[in-house]
């Protein structure tokens, strides 16, 4: 069986809640973007080509925290985050800090295939981006109204729905495909006025991605400086792999105990070996989509069923 999940942010609903139409446009996006990454699976494309795929379809998507609409530091830039892991090989990517690279997770992934290194940032980052033929493109780009508007209430001491806009929303992908292999992917702009240099548990491996063939492929998305503490995502891999818990087990634990007794909240998607997704939050939503080989498709944003 081959599958893929997907997630753009999870936090506290607006109090006024979604208007239709809104909640329209941002379904439609993770749609798009699930939509992307299954075909990849569904033509015998691989785990890490997929999640690549969805990812970067959410990244140009102007409604999420990643790469264009980026939350904005409190000097008013967007400073980028990304990383992907491949389960079969646990090589893994990641960049962090960078300000001009329209597509973050592309150069995640070249950092994983073409350098010694796992993890590069700021400047650095962009240089290799430049050595690999990337167009980089001004900080503007990933500067919107929505966000600019949210960072000056943010500056005022109002606050904001921690779901839409999302000062600490993600976008990740985690996928299985028909070989078996496992790959995650995550991509953010960070919390909305953090301090510029700030990086959270995006890039960093086993804090908020992690991927390791027959055990589980995870990406996370919340308060990142919890799930750093915590190294949330190894976490649950570990749970898996050497506690012999069920994914779905793995995740509750995770989230509802152990990161909610360090004081923090979030969301986290995951697949196992078989294929098998978890969709898991402790906010009052996580915009978040699934679709496997099965039959099974769903796009949902608010309170999870359980």
């Amino acid at each position: 069986m081959y599958a893929i999940a997907i997630h753009g942010g999870a936090g506290a609903l607006p109090a006024q809640g979604l208007s239709i139409e809104r909640q329209r446009l941002y379904h439609d996006g993770l749609a798009a973007a699930l939509d992307c990454g299954y075909a990849v699976l569904e033509r015998g494309g691989s785990s890490l080509d997929a999640v690549t795929a969805a990812v970067r379809v959410l990244e140009d998507d102007p409604l999420f925290n990643s790469a264009r609409g980026a939350a904005l530091t409190r000097e008013g830039g967007a400073e980028l985050d990304a990383a992907l892991m491949d389960g079969h090989t646990l090589r893994a990517g990641a960049v962090a800090t960078v300000r001009h690279v329209k597509n973050p997770i592309e150069l995640a992934r070249r950092v994983m295939e073409k350098s010694r290194h796992v993890l590069l940032v700021g400047a650095g980052a962009e240089e290799f981006a430049l050595e690999e033929g990337f167009e980089l493109v001004p900080n503007a780009y990933f500067r919107t109204a929505e966000r600019h508007e949210e960072l000056e209430h943010l500056r005022s001491g109002r606050t904001v729905s921690e779901l839409m806009p999302s000062p600490q929303g993600t976008v990740g992908a985690v996928a299985r495909d028909a070989a078996g292999h496992l790959a995650a992917a995550t991509s953010t702009g960070g919390m909305a006025n953090k301090r510029p240099g700030r990086v959270g548990d995006s890039p960093i491996i086993g804090a908020g991605t992690y991927a390791k063939d027959g055990v589980c492929a995870v990406s996370a998305t919340g308060h990142g400086e919890y799930f750093m503490r915590l190294v949330a995502a190894h976490h649950i891999a570990a749970s898996v792999e050497y506690r012999g818990v069920g994914l779905t087990a793995a995740v509750r634990e995770t989230l509802h105990e152990r990161l909610r007794d360090l004081g923090g909240t979030g969301g986290i998607i995951a697949v196992d070996g078989e294929g098998h997704i978890c969709l898991d939050f402790t906010t009052e939503g996580m915009f978040r989509a699934a679709r496997d080989s099965k039959g099974l498709r769903v796009v949902a944003s608010g309170a999870a069923t359980r």
